[in-house]
């Protein structure tokens, strides 16, 4: 404690206090109670923030993997003049790369002796040179998986998951089945196409190893009759955080009659909704942390309890009311510092460590905690942010200030009469 705030005498009397030394064994026994209370609150409340930080960064890493920080399309059909509008974005100076795309539904169903399973997908038709300037879809031993898919040998790419609906390995064929028909002797046939699996990815998002297949663009080109025509043009930008008002400017140098988005558009609901509960689940651990700092307050209360005589002693021999104020009011803190640092330092350890013990845990019980079909994800990612850490140790400590005020004031209205009477 600062010497501008108490004297060595106050912080002499303020440790012999928390440590009760005496005959007392029990007040040592409470304090190190509320100590471990402070510590408990703000690990848990920094684990829990940082969880949530993790999975919000994991997945707007996933998400931008998959999805162009930026698309342009047309606002009736398939964009017929792309080429035109790649020339004029293309020297923009956020603008690092900018790739065609067609983007349809279909029906998958397995063909052979790899058995009969079929599952909706989205399928994307892609420019391979040119998608990888755009995504970073695949890890660096799969980059050569787009690579394989070459106009007019009909190669396609699934997500792993969306494989094992299938049933589906390399080498295996996929009959693709479209919503548009052709018109026969017999009536309208749904317009399909034989392919060969050529590779399968995986990104860690279910939504999307599940629904997504890559195709080359010209032969998706063929399969829906788009022509010469794309659905669109996805756009790698320098700065990711700073979409929404490159698709602003890229909107105004293209002109009318197209429609340009960005993916903090697409996703604003979801990173929303992560932000607002990541402030409730800061807003209810508070909680935990006032059940500590009441714990301060008890111990606090016994301390003063336990040692009224030595307080009247103390008065008698001159030492002033607001010298036993600061006395007090210098445990709890000592209380809530002690406290916030074990806190914080066992929260850092548990964050950085949690991947590991959740692992560790899943083996043991022959369980998995998070399901990726329902939480995006199948690992529990951590990231300890400063801030947060300053956060939780200033809200803690002004708690535990707090808490030291009515023990304070009861210790300085101490009356040594009063409390010598009956020694």
């Amino acid at each position: 404690m600062s010497k501008w705030f108490a004297s060595s005498f106050e912080r002499m009397i303020s440790v012999r206090y928390l440590r009760s030394s005496g005959g007392n064994r029990f007040v040592s026994v409470i304090s190190a109670i509320s100590l471990t209370g402070v510590a408990l609150s703000v690990a848990v409340l920094l684990v829990v923030l940082s969880v949530m930080n993790g999975f919000e960064r994991e997945l707007r890493e996933r998400i931008l993997s998959v999805t162009a920080h930026a698309t342009i399309s047309g606002f009736e059909g398939a964009l017929t003049d792309w080429q035109d509008i790649r020339q004029k974005i293309q020297n923009h100076p956020e603008v690092l790369g900018v790739a065609p795309f067609i983007e349809q539904q279909a029906l998958l169903l397995a063909t052979g002796r790899q058995g009969d399973g079929n599952s909706g997908a989205v399928i994307r038709g892609v420019i391979p040179e040119d998608e990888q300037s755009v995504a970073r879809l695949f890890p660096a031993n799969k980059k050569d998986l787009l690579a394989q898919l070459h106009s007019g040998e009909y190669g396609i790419v699934l997500g792993d998951e969306l494989a094992k609906t299938l049933k589906v390995a390399v080498g295996d064929q996929v009959l693709v089945v479209t919503a548009q028909g052709s018109v026969t002797v017999a009536g309208v046939i749904p317009r399909s196409k034989r392919f060969t699996v050529v590779g399968v990815f995986s990104v860690g998002m279910y939504e999307y190893d599940r629904n997504y297949a890559y195709v080359h663009m010209q032969n998706a080109a063929r399969l829906y009759r788009m022509g010469e025509g794309v659905t669109g043009l996805r756009l790698k930008l320098r700065d990711v955080l700073n979409a929404q008002q490159v698709a602003a400017d890229i909107a105004k140098q293209v002109g009318g009659g197209y429609y340009v988005d960005d993916w903090t558009r697409k996703h604003a609901n979801f990173f929303r909704s992560i932000a607002m509960t990541k402030s409730m689940m800061f807003l209810i651990l508070l909680l935990v942390v006032s059940v500590a700092a009441f714990n301060v307050i008890s111990t606090l209360v016994m301390v003063v309890k336990d040692k009224q005589s030595d307080i009247a002693i103390l008065r008698t021999l001159g030492a002033t009311p607001v010298n036993f104020l600061k006395i007090f009011i210098i445990q709890g803190l000592m209380i809530g510092v002690m406290g916030i640092s074990s806190g914080v330092l066992l929260g850092a350890l548990l964050s950085w460590n949690l991947e590991g013990i959740i692992h560790g845990i899943e083996k043991i019980f022959s369980t998995q905690f998070m399901d990726a079909k329902l939480y995006l994800m199948s690992d529990l990612p951590a990231l300890v942010l400063w801030g947060d850490v300053l956060q939780v140790a200033s809200v803690t400590f002004l708690m535990c200030g707090l808490a030291t005020l009515y023990p304070a004031w009861r210790a300085a209205c101490t009356e040594p009469a009063r409390a010598l009477r009956h020694e």
